[in-house]
């Protein structure tokens, strides 16, 4: 792995939090301002790499097969329109990769020992999960420096948090002593709605220096991006949502930053 390459995994077990919209435009976002990065798309549902305009077709080698150990992570990793960023793809056999590795002693460690076996050219790689604590978001939270997670605005979100935290716990404790929470990027938000300006209150009050300071409001544009293939930055530059995430990019840099210089 290059020195220096950070490697972010981007999670939340509960679905429909913007988790994969947070990895696809903050990668982007990350490239816009001159960091090579890589996605890592671990969801079966492949949303990450249809985002970034990979055509389900053009997927010939995958995430399963770097997981598998039939590719490399650099073998796998395909260019998108947007220069700067690669991406591994994702395809529907992820579904059946618990029963292929599940008897490997290192079956939560394929994708840190993949990062580790060779020089990857990224100065980011992020790690799109799926919304389940299950050995896809094991490998992604073993391989990774730190986490970043997608908070919808909405009432049960400390509910869910508070489990996501335990997991990362866990691994940090069991796997990867060295993993910390690079951020908690609050999402989906509404400032006409009196309850989720309460969130926003709640959650900073329980984590405090946690949460970013950047919100990524609720938007029609961001939204309509991933039909189009294209990142919302690519889509509709001047939109609230793109500049929102363009401010993320820039607030996890600083962050970054301050991590190695400790």
């Amino acid at each position: 792995m290059k020195s220096g390459t950070r490697i972010i995994t981007v999670a939340n077990q509960k679905g429909g939090v913007g988790k994969t919209t947070t990895a696809i435009n903050l990668a982007t976002a990350l490239a816009a301002i001159g960091e090579n990065v890589l996605v890592v798309d671990l969801d079966p549902q492949g949303n990450a790499s249809t985002g970034l305009g990979i055509d389900r077709q053009a997927r010939h080698i995958s995430s399963y097969d770097v997981l598998t150990g039939r590719a490399s992570l650099c073998e796998a990793a395909m260019e998108t329109a947007v220069p700067g960023l690669s991406v591994v793809a994702s395809t529907l056999d992820l579904l059946g990769i618990e029963m292929e590795i599940s008897n490997a002693p290192d079956r939560v460690l394929k994708l840190r020992n993949s990062l580790r076996d060779e020089s990857v050219p990224y100065s980011y790689v992020l790690v799109d999960c799926p919304p389940s604590l299950n050995l896809l978001t094991l490998n992604a939270m073993a391989a990774a420096d730190s986490i970043l997670v997608p908070l919808q605005c909405e009432f049960f979100a400390l509910e869910g948090l508070s489990q996501l935290l335990q997991t990362v716990e866990q691994v940090r404790g069991s796997i990867n002593p060295d993993l910390g929470i690079q951020g908690i990027v609050l999402t989906m938000f509404d400032r006409r709605n009196n309850l989720a300006n309460q969130v926003v209150e709640d959650v900073r009050a329980h984590m405090g220096e946690t949460v970013y300071e950047t919100i990524i409001p609720r938007n029609v544009r961001v939204s309509e991006a991933p039909s189009y293939g294209k990142p919302a930055i690519l889509y509709d530059l001047k939109c609230s949502g793109s500049q929102a995430y363009l401010q993320l990019a820039s607030e996890v840099i600083r962050r970054e930053r301050r991590l190695r210089a400790a």
